[in-house]
């Protein structure tokens, strides 16, 4: 079985008219402004699913600043995953810089979102507070439902959507909600590097998953190998954050990697179907 676990889905008049949703969004208009960057609707995704050879995915929505679109995004999203109960995961996205973020997200939780995500600054910077995040985590950890969070490499190559992400402070959130399972999106922003320490990041990272969306992007085919000695190969799971990347790109990329084969099928699905008690 494999299962995409951070892919995006966007309601059809947002695909169709996107021009007509940048005003008070900057975020939106720094990842969607070129017309270039693909949005796809629920439909769109289940039949690249299948194009692609994917069981199930991860769906998430966009951290929206207006509650109005936040709450019509996930509208979309609750009825996708009743439409299409074995392919599409609900996981559902704010902004925890927003007043109304944590109320959104109890509310979604309540209906059966499966998972909160992917949590995202990208325009906004959060401080090292966090945001909101505390309360979301919180909210996690009571309906035991994973937390995906957006993150960044520090240095490196600057791109849209790369935002301010401040390690240090992750870390010790992390570290305070222990029974939260927590998914670092984007390799974590060189997180997997500290799985090497010998005192007590491990332990904090007991329930830290980290994925590899963009990863063709961002690093050479030796990380899903080097990632997975770092943190242990039951620790990362495949995220394609398709529509910007098709899963096929990162298949040719574990190939690259020549990953054990029983490495390849924790990675394409069996970590993610344990975490979120698929079967």
């Amino acid at each position: 079985m494999i299962l995409d676990a951070h892919t995006h889905v966007f309601p059809q008049e947002v695909c169709r008219r996107r021009e007509d949703y940048f005003s008070g969004e900057p975020a939106f208009r720094l990842l969607y402004a070129d017309p270039r960057s693909r949005l796809v609707d629920p439909e769109e995704m289940v039949a690249a699913l299948a194009e692609e050879g994917v069981d199930a995915a991860v769906v998430c929505g966009f951290p929206w600043h207006s509650e109005h679109l936040l709450r019509r995004h996930h509208e979309v999203i609750l009825e996708a995953m009743r439409r299409w109960p074995d392919k599409l995961i609900g996981f559902c996205a704010v902004n925890p810089l927003e007043p109304g973020a944590v109320r959104e997200v109890e509310r979604c939780l309540a209906q059966g979102f499966r998972g909160v995500g992917e949590l995202a600054w990208y325009a906004d910077s959060p401080g090292e507070d966090l945001g909101g995040l505390p309360a979301i985590a919180e909210l996690c950890q009571h309906f035991r439902v994973p937390l995906m969070l957006h993150t960044n490499d520090p240095v490196g190559a600057a791109y849209p959507g790369k935002a301010a992400v401040n390690l240090p402070a992750l870390y010790h959130l992390i570290r305070q909600f222990p029974e939260v399972t927590w998914i670092l999106a984007h390799w974590g922003g060189g997180l997997p590097f500290y799985g090497l320490q010998k005192k007590e990041t491990p332990e904090v990272f007991r329930n830290v998953y980290f994925d590899t969306a963009a990863s063709p992007y961002l690093y050479r085919p030796v990380i899903y190998r080097l990632a997975a000695e770092m943190v242990g190969p039951d620790k990362i799971l495949f995220g394609s954050d398709y529509p910007l990347l098709p899963p096929s790109r990162y298949f040719k990329e574990m190939e690259e990697a020549a990953l054990p084969e029983d490495w390849r099928e924790m990675l394409l699905g069996k970590n993610l179907a344990r975490i979120l008690n698929l079967h």
